[in-house]
């Protein structure tokens, strides 16, 4: 009897060292490529935080936009988050109807949007920088305007509003908002 209890006790041995080496690496591995998440998790997060914070510029720009009324020219605002301070922005032209007039716009997927790869048009855009961003990005804010017209008032407008983060290291690509109203 006293055989058979020996005989049991020595199979049930520990783990072998090949099997601990096994189970190290399986470990290792898997711990490396979770790691491996968080660096690209950071900067995904960074990159909806700017995209976010565009679409709430772009949306802010465009409500002050089609709250004008049709026949004025341009708008202004004291504090510069709309609109640069001590400037006018412009709301296009009702001489050339049917015409986009300001930042030029290109056809993506058969949607205007705006072109950032060309210059800054004056009074149809601005760089703005939130006050209250802790991170004080800039972004850069354009827009295009398609008046309808009698030829001599405007009867109706299209905004073509974009808004991109500006600097960094990663090309930010640019939020683009597109509305019409008539009155």
């Amino acid at each position: 009897m006293q055989a058979i209890f020996r005989k049991q006790r020595n199979r049930q041995s520990g783990f072998t060292m090949i099997e601990t080496l096994i189970a190290t690496v399986v470990m290792v591995v898997g711990v490396v490529g979770v790691a491996q998440l968080i660096p690209m998790s950071i900067r995904m997060n960074a990159g909806n935080r700017d995209d976010s914070t565009a679409l709430v510029f772009a949306q802010r720009e465009l409500d002050e936009m089609v709250d004008q009324p049709m026949s004025a020219a341009t708008f202004s605002d004291p504090q510069g988050v709309l609109c640069p301070p001590a400037a006018n922005c412009n709301l296009g032209d009702p001489t050339t109807p049917k015409v986009p007039v300001g930042s030029p716009v290109v056809m993506f997927n058969n949607r205007p949007v705006i072109n950032f790869a060309v210059a800054a048009v004056a009074n149809y855009s601005f760089n703005y920088t939130d006050p209250n961003d802790p991170f004080k990005l800039p972004y850069d804010v354009r827009w295009a305007v398609i008046t309808y017209s009698n030829g001599v008032t405007a009867t109706g407008r299209r905004f073509i509003v974009g808004v991109r983060r500006r600097g960094g290291n990663i090309p930010f690509l640019p939020v683009n908002l597109d509305t019409m109203v008539e009155k």
